[in-house]
């Protein structure tokens, strides 16, 4: 069990709170206005404190001294930065993730060395990946969304091509290749067969890479 911090009662801070509060957490929750506390479910059983979260005594009412983290998810991305900082400078948290909320705002952020999760750039960029290829599915997403593993099952237009014909060199690679239910490290040659399952890591200009190469090999 942990002792967490939300800051910021919104529809994200409430549904995390009661994520970790599930998990049998001690959570402590922050907010200025106190009916953002009617977003909570009613089986939260949790700690509230309304008040200013740059307010030193609401913070340590919160009981930010024997935290283990704290999360900043409030709107305002000017607050989840200076809220994230001083728990890190003053009060020796290292663990403390912030909300990226406007995406104009997140270099801020990384200038304080934050762990930055910015929902609003992350869903563009998914909805923007299956929009252009629904069989390239992601699996994994690393930070927020730099480097993603992709899902992909071969088709029989690609049976007896090469990784090296489907995985360029520069912003992608190759993780695994499922045949038969049984998963293997592939390399640069190795053949490929209809029905595979391959994993390949990359980022936005590589996976953009695999596309191309896709719809080449499929015309």
């Amino acid at each position: 069990m942990m002792k967490l911090i939300v800051v910021g009662c919104g529809r994200v801070g409430a549904e995390l709170a009661y994520r970790l509060y599930q998990r049998g957490n001690k959570v402590t929750i922050i907010d200025h206005i106190a009916s953002a506390f009617n977003n909570l479910p009613a089986d939260f059983r949790g700690k509230t404190v309304e008040g200013e979260a740059l307010n030193r005594d609401v913070l340590e009412r919160a009981g930010i001294t024997e935290a283990a983290g704290l999360a900043a998810v409030t709107n305002s991305d000017t607050l989840n930065a200076v809220v994230g900082h001083i728990a890190r400078s003053i009060y020796g948290i290292s663990n403390v993730v912030v909300r990226n909320y406007d995406p104009r705002w997140r270099r801020l952020h990384e200038t304080f060395g934050h762990h930055v999760v910015s929902s609003t750039h992350w869903g563009a960029q998914r909805i923007e990946e299956m929009l252009y290829h629904a069989e390239l599915r992601t699996v994994f997403s690393a930070g927020n969304g730099e480097i993603e593993i992709y899902e992909f099952a071969i088709p029989e237009f690609l049976d007896g091509k090469r990784v090296r014909d489907l995985v360029p060199e520069q912003n992608c690679a190759p993780v695994s290749l499922t045949r038969a239910g049984l998963a293997m490290l592939p390399d640069r040659d190795t053949e490929l067969k209809a029905g595979d399952i391959v994993l390949v890591s990359a980022n936005l200009e590589g996976i953009q890479q695999v596309r191309s190469r896709l719809t080449a090999l499929k015309a």
